[in-house]
């Protein structure tokens, strides 16, 4: 088998903030045969994306490519001219970005959008583009093949957008296609159906392709070979299978590790810990016009009763769009119940947060899915975890220093950091940011709405573990909303399932491989293994996806 794509001693340099020129990725060689998928994984910041998109001579703002090789075919994409490489992409090597949402032009039909590039490149009359992108809407697995191109982008659902990305990428019959985590953002029943369309039409046209991940039990999934990379640098290189179950390097085995976050271990003051801390009943939220009794049109989360007992953690899961994050508002008070009850360390609280007291506001905090948004990007961290000390705990200045430090070392930051703002910061660092800004309230329960959803496995464990250890020094309480179940089964005493707005069942860890209702059913059913064949031996049962899962 002839290689399609050699890459020997590529080097990479990017320009920090203060100008300084630093060396991001370090001699990174690597090939991939004709028809081969080869994975490209590690944690944030280890160079897999600035990798895959040399691959079409491509270097971020502020990078540049400036030592090795680039084979392509048999063309140093890095040697080529601009105009020679540009008549390339699209062409020989097609890109599937993380976020199709941010793609697609929202003015224009899916149908004018994915055949433009064979307009561009004259690739082919517009009716025989026309047809070749319906035929890869029906091998794509997509609903009404002939009819969903005359359809806007925001018509479609998250997961039929990515397919629809993908067949973009494919109409040219390019030779290499780079997926860069194209099902990170998707829920697990979702991610499956479009791993499984993904991995047949590849093989299928014998297409090679490049996946950047890191999520181990996906690229398990699709991917012939593994390249693992830190730091700019490839630790270790094999067969799926062999990476798999025989790791050879240091850090690999650490990525493994995290893949499967320790199981929360029992408490040993059980019986202590059945005290209510919240319970809400009967609770009723939504969206949309006011119907005559009082309860909105549309119902994001309907009728919904839970208890939380101090010292334990409840999760919440389900799919995008079944409510969770809403009931995670509606218990902060950000946005208020239309109806039920919630009641917090025996008081009934007000609906709406303004209308609590403060002291009910320091109890309970929220911890949001994207620290990027949630920082204030203007001030220093310092600033930022200071405020809810003036607020809450009126401490001065010098107090709340100390106390700054405290906290930094509580979420195991360098104290140094205090000084930086969040632009400065890894994803992981923010989020631990994020923590200690809640934990300087001192509060008793801490909502986490996925929390960990934009991290890289090895970093998301990291926090778990964090969680753990500040629960069993402090005496908290959380509720952890997510849809990935190895995180709340880690951390979670009870596990609450949500669909379309209701709560259709709660089990317990040691009931967790075996739910009891179907939609639980399908939902564990969809969780990837580290298993390369787990994909390919996968029968659902046909009734339950029909009925429940999102296409």
């Amino acid at each position: 088998m002839s290689n399609l794509v050699e890459v020997r001693n590529l080097r990479i340099e990017a320009k920090t903030d203060a100008g300084r020129l630093v060396e991001i990725i370090k001699g990174v060689s690597l090939d991939i045969a004709d028809g081969e998928i080869v994975a490209l994984i590690g944690e944030s910041g280890s160079g897999k994306t600035t990798v895959a998109l040399s691959l079409m001579g491509y270097a971020r703002p502020g990078c540049r490519i400036t030592g090795g090789e680039i084979n392509v075919s048999g063309r140093n994409m890095a040697a080529l001219s601009e105009k020679e490489r540009a008549r390339l992409r699209g062409t020989d090597i097609a890109y599937v970005p993380q976020s199709a949402a941010a793609s697609f032009n929202p003015s224009s039909t899916i149908m004018e959008q994915v055949i433009e590039v064979t307009r561009i490149h004259r690739l082919m009359p517009a009716e025989r583009a026309r047809q070749r992108a319906v035929e890869l809407f029906r091998a794509l697995s997509l609903p009404d093949p002939e009819g969903i191109g005359a359809r806007y982008p925001h018509q479609v659902s998250g997961g039929q957008l990515q397919r629809l990305s993908a067949a973009m990428a494919l109409i040219s019959d390019p030779k290499l296609v780079i997926f860069d985590e194209p099902t990170t953002a998707l829920d697990v029943t979702t991610q499956i159906d479009v791993l499984k369309a993904f991995k047949s039409v590849m093989r299928a046209g014998g297409v090679a392709g490049v996946y950047v991940s890191h999520d181990l039990a996906v690229v398990a999934q699709i991917a012939d070979r593994i390249v693992v990379l830190k730091g700019g640098e490839v630790q270790e290189t094999g067969t799926t299978a062999a990476i798999l179950s025989a790791a050879q390097h240091p850090y690999t085995r650490e990525l493994l590790a995290a893949f499967e976050p320790k199981p929360r271990q029992a408490h040993a003051d059980a019986d202590a810990g059945t005290k209510q801390l919240l319970r809400i009943d009967n609770v009723t939220a939504g969206y949309g016009a006011v119907r005559a009794d009082g309860l909105p049109l549309i119902r994001a989360v309907d009728s919904v009763s839970l208890v939380v007992e101090k010292g334990r953690n409840l999760g919440v899961i389900g799919e995008s769009g079944c409510g969770k994050s809403t009931l995670a508002r509606v218990i902060a008070g950000i946005h208020p119940a239309a109806a039920g009850d919630i009641v917090f360390d025996g008081k009934e609280l007000q609906r709406a947060a303004r209308k609590r007291s403060q002291e009910q506001l320091r109890e309970m905090q929220i911890v949001f899915q994207y620290a990027d948004t949630a920082l204030n990007p203007a001030k220093p961290v310092e600033d930022i975890i200071s405020r809810p000390l003036a607020f809450y705990h009126r401490l001065d200045r010098q107090a709340r220093s100390k106390r700054v430090d405290e906290l930094l070392d509580m979420v195991r930051l360098p104290r140094t950091l205090r000084y930086r703002h969040p632009s400065e910061l890894s994803g992981g660092q923010k989020q631990r940011v994020n923590f200690a800004r809640a934990l300087a309230a001192n509060p008793k329960l801490i909502i986490c709405d996925e929390i960990t959803s934009a991290l890289d496995t090895v970093v998301a464990s990291a926090v778990i573990e964090l969680l753990k250890e500040l629960q069993r020094e402090l005496g908290l309480s959380y509720i952890f909303i997510s849809h990935d179940l190895s995180v709340v089964e880690a951390i979670c005493d009870e596990i609450m399932v949500m669909y379309n707005g209701e709560r259709v069942e709660q089990i317990t860890p040691d009931k967790l491989k075996a739910p009891t209702h179907p939609y639980s059913k399908l939902l564990f059913s969809s969780v990837p293994k580290l298993d390369p064949t787990w994909l390919d031996g996968l029968v659902r049962d046909p009734e339950l996806v029909s009925q429940y899962g999102h296409r």
